[in-house]
């Protein structure tokens, strides 16, 4: 299954509350509950206007759908197609 980067621009994200990223976080399953089994978050790296999100789903479509079901905010969608760490160079 392919998996993505999901940008997005949410000004000030860097100093959202404990209580506000639960609540995103919340609303971001309930939509994910909806969807179905066949998308799936893995995680989100938070910057001061920025959010990061991975994900894993059959296309960018049905995270665009997401996104568009939650009302959030989506600058882009990029499909991963290879990862690599410290441990390439070995």
């Amino acid at each position: 299954m392919p998996k993505f980067v999901i940008e997005r621009t949410l000004p000030n994200a860097g100093n959202l509350s404990a209580n506000q990223l639960r609540d995103i976080s919340a609303l971001s399953n309930r939509v994910l509950r909806d969807l179905g089994p066949e998308i799936q978050w893995i995680q989100t790296y938070i910057t001061d206007n920025k959010c990061y999100c991975v994900y894993i789903a059959p296309d960018a479509g049905l995270i665009r759908e997401h996104a568009m079901r939650g009302s959030l905010p989506i600058d882009s969608v990029l499909e991963i197609r290879t990862v690599i760490d410290p441990t390439t160079a070995e």
